[in-house]
C-alpha cells in the first residue's frame, strides 16, 4: 500500500484586502486550498488576479486579512512578526525572478546566507552550501561572484540557497523571467529533478513552457481560484500539447 504524502498547506477561507485611499481592494477573495508533499504545482492567472498576494501569503511574506493558514500542520495566522520570520527562513525556499544575490559575496557566502543564525558552526554550514551547490550543478563556480555569472548561473546559486535549510517548500516567482530560452529550459529541468527527488515546488508564472512542467495548473482570476486541474486534464495544456496556441493564463 502506497503512503500517501502528508499534507503541508491548507487555506481556509484566506482573503487579502487592502485599504488603498477610501477604496478596499479584495486581493484574495476566499481561497481554499490544499497542498502535498512532493507536489509541483503552477500557479497562473493575469495582471490583478491574486497570484503575487497568494505567494506571499504562502511565503508568510504577508498575512491574510481572514480565513486561517496552516503551514505543516501550524496556524501562521496568530504568528508574531518574529515566529514568521522563522517559518520563512526554516520551512521555506525563495527564488526570485531577479536572483537577489549579493554582490559582493561569492555563490558559496551567498548560498551560506540563510544559515548565518544556524547554531552549527561555520565549517558545518561551509560543507552544506559546497553539498548544494554541486547538487545544482555549479561545484566549480564556488568561489565566483554574481558578475562572473552568467544568468542562469545566477538563478542556480538562487535555488542553491533557497535549498540549503532544507524547506518543506521551494517558492519560486517567475523564475525563468530574466532567462533566454535555452537557459529557462535548463533552470526549468533542474527543478523537475529536484521534484523527482522529493521537493515539493510552488512556481508563479504567466508562462505557458514553465507550466507545463508542474504537475498540477491552479489559475486565479479576480482573487479566486478558478480552475485547480492535474496539468493533464487542464484544457489550455491539453491544447497546447495537441499542437493549438491557447495560452495559459
Amino acid at each position: 500500500m502506497i503512503k500517501a504524502h502528508r499534507l503541508i498547506i491548507r487555506l481556509q477561507e484566506v482573503t487579502r484586502i487592502y485599504q488603498v485611499g477610501v477604496e478596499r481592494i479584495h486581493a484574495l477573495n476566499g481561497i481554499n486550498l490544499q497542498l502535498r508533499e512532493n507536489e509541483y504545482v503552477a500557479v497562473m492567472g493575469p495582471s490583478g488576479s491574486g497570484k503575487s498576494t497568494l505567494m506571499n501569503v504562502l511565503g508568510c511574506l504577508d498575512r491574510a486579512s481572514s480565513g486561517c493558514y496552516e503551514l505543516d500542520g501550524q496556524d501562521t495566522t496568530s504568528m508574531s512578526d518574529a515566529a514568521l520570520a522563522r517559518v520563512r527562513n526554516e520551512r521555506i525556499g525563495f527564488v526570485f525572478q531577479t536572483f537577489e544575490l549579493l554582490g559582493q559575496l561569492n555563490a558559496l557566502k551567498n548560498v551560506e546566507m540563510p544559515l548565518i543564525y544556524s547554531p552549527d558552526g561555520w565549517q558545518s554550514r561551509r560543507k552544506r552550501a559546497q553539498a548544494v551547490l554541486e547538487r545544482v550543478g555549479l561545484a566549480d563556480r564556488v568561489k565566483h561572484k554574481p558578475n562572473q555569472l552568467s544568468g542562469g548561473e545566477k538563478q542556480r546559486v538562487a535555488i542553491a540557497r533557497a535549498l540549503v535549510g532544507n524547506p518543506s517548500i521551494l517558492l519560486a516567482d517567475e523564475p525563468t523571467g530574466n532567462l533566454d530560452s535555452t537557459t529557462s529550459e535548463g533552470i526549468l529541468e533542474l527543478f523537475d529533478r529536484l521534484h523527482q527527488e522529493g521537493q515539493t515546488i510552488i512556481i508563479v508564472t504567466h508562462e505557458e513552457h514553465v507550466a507545463r512542467h508542474a504537475k498540477r495548473i491552479i489559475r486565479l482570476r479576480d482573487g479566486r481560484i478558478y480552475s485547480d486541474l492535474a496539468r493533464d486534464h487542464d484544457p489550455a495544456y491539453k491544447n497546447a500539447k495537441n499542437g493549438g496556441s491557447q495560452e495559459l493564463a
